[in-house]
């Protein structure tokens, strides 16, 4: 008997730095284009690492970001954009992070930026990467 083909569960991803509508990395513009669910806060610090933002999670700061569905194919090129290493030792770590959208919870995955690049880095006091001041030319 053949089985039919099902597919892959939904995986959703929380964007809070460039990936973010108007970013200059808009997840919108990449393929297979993502599905937009809901803007959300999660628990965390944010960093202004130059051109881009890292965020540690946890703590009592709020991080502003969106959810998006993603397909897998999408998850693995934005692995390759954050620079994600199996072994943990890349730029960022892959994290899972339930977050609250409207009355439910979602498992999220999030990018958390490797502790060892957030030393001398300033913080985003509202945890909005869209807030920073913006770099003098």
């Amino acid at each position: 008997m053949i089985m039919p083909h099902s597919a892959p569960p939904t995986r959703h991803v929380f964007v809070y730095g460039t990936l973010r509508r108007g970013g200059r990395n808009d997840i919108a513009r990449f393929d297979p284009p993502p599905r937009f669910v809901a803007e959300a806060s999660i628990r965390g610090t944010l960093y202004d690492l130059g051109s881009y933002p890292g965020a540690v999670l946890g703590g009592d700061g709020m991080l502003a970001g969106e959810v998006y569905a993603i397909a897998p194919a999408l998850e693995a090129r934005l692995d390759l954009l954050e620079e994600v290493q199996p072994d943990g030792s890349g730029e960022y770590i892959k994290r899972d992070v339930r977050v609250r959208v409207g009355e439910v919870e979602i498992d999220c995955l999030v990018y958390e930026i490797h502790p060892a690049c957030i030393a001398g880095r300033c913080v985003i006091a509202s945890g909005n990467w869209f807030d920073r001041a913006p770099p003098f030319s």
